[in-house]
């Protein structure tokens, strides 16, 4: 399991009085095993008591093993593998002039960066360039990396829950962008986290859809609320209620697929917004878009047009194992740079259709694995 919430410093324990001498034949005390509280969970816990043995107790295991993290990276640099092959052709050469820079503009371009992007990012590498004093080309790869890392390092931000409960998430993006199964994954990586997850079946007008999501339920052992031929936004709104009631610490509302030109649709999602925010002050308080990877510069569209629609505060990118070019990230960040509201924060990428395939978005690491 991957850590992906700020976890809140408990309370320091107050000082423990001095100990009394030991009677002859002590009480039996009876200890409370110990639980394992995954370093991704924010919620408020009480402090455990101090043990009363000499010997500090062992630090708990980070909760994502670096293999396994390793292992989620050499999936995604063979999913980047096209973008990285044609970045990496650039850097062939035996010397720095306009050539070499006109060859990276053009397979940056190629690889759905942007102009904007492109544009920021050879104009950072210059400086790099230049302070560094380079005269290889494979120097300036490296340069390029840290660039591009510095780029994307506004888009890299934990998805926090625990400040409100229940922390309501609404899940949104276009038909077939892997929303459900996006939901699924999160669902389990909460569960496992000890947080008490209820779902929201909105999609009341594709039967696949609650049915899908039912089978992440049951996988899971989540609670469901669905209405089939229901309103959305009055499913919502009884998933929200419903969760208030069992004191449940997540909700998670899958919206129906939509483009984002289909106006009517789009105006749906806004009620369910409203509704959502009727039936808890301050919820939702995510509101995710699922973005397919593979789409290129139409990823930043979908961005665009459901941020001015619900105001969106994450993204979740999948498919990056397929054709993806990844650059569509550059893009993302260069427009989040001048957006009112700050830089939407990708939460996660997606390199597959395995749990372990749904990963934090750490900058450095899609940088590396972009330009490998």
């Amino acid at each position: 399991m991957f850590s992906f919430f700020r976890k809140k410093s408990p309370p320091a324990p107050p000082a423990a009085p001095p100990a009394a001498p030991a009677p002859p034949q002590p009480p039996a005390t009876t200890q409370a095993p110990a639980v394992a509280v995954p370093a991704s969970l924010e919620a408020e816990r009480p402090a455990p008591a101090p043990a009363t043995s000499a010997a500090p107790a062992p630090a708990p295991a980070t909760p994502e093993p670096a293999e396994a993290r390793s292992g989620w990276l050499s999936r995604l640099k063979q999913g980047l593998r096209r973008t990285g092959s044609g970045l990496t052709l650039v850097f062939t050469g035996t010397r720095i002039d306009e050539a070499l820079y006109e060859e990276l503009e053009a397979a940056l371009l190629q690889a759905d960066t942007g102009l904007p992007a492109t544009e920021a990012l050879l104009a950072d590498l210059r400086r790099r360039v230049k302070a560094a004093k380079a005269t290889e080309p494979a120097a300036v790869k490296g340069l390029l990396a840290e660039a591009l890392a510095e780029l994307l390092a506004p888009l890299q931000k934990p998805l926090v829950i625990g400040e409100a409960r229940p922390t309501v998430i609404m899940v949104a993006g276009v038909n077939g962008a892997g929303k459900t199964t996006s939901i699924g994954k999160l669902t389990r990586h909460l569960a496992q986290a000890d947080c008490k997850v209820l779902l929201a079946a909105a999609d009341t007008f594709r039967a696949a859809a609650r049915e899908q999501l039912a089978v992440w339920a049951d996988r899971n052992r989540v609670e469901i609320v669905a209405q089939q031929g229901g309103d959305p936004a009055a499913v919502s709104f009884d998933a929200v209620a419903a969760g208030r009631a069992r004191g449940c610490d997540v909700v998670i509302a899958d919206t129906a697929g939509r483009l984002p030109t289909q106006a009517h649709l789009m105006e749906e999602l806004k009620k369910i917004r409203r509704t959502i925010a009727k039936a808890q002050d301050g919820a939702p308080h995510e509101v995710l878009l699922v973005v397919d990877g593979n789409t290129g510069q139409n990823a930043l569209a979908q961005v665009k047009a459901f941020d001015a629609a619900v105001g969106l505060t994450g993204l979740i990118v999948t498919k990056l194992d397929g054709t993806a070019k990844g650059g569509v990230l550059a893009a993302i960040a260069r427009w989040g740079a001048g957006r009112a509201g700050g830089p939407v924060p990708v939460y996660f990428i997606g390199v597959g259709e395995k749990l372990e395939d749904l990963q934090t978005f750490d900058a450095r690491e899609f940088a590396q694995a972009l330009l490998s």
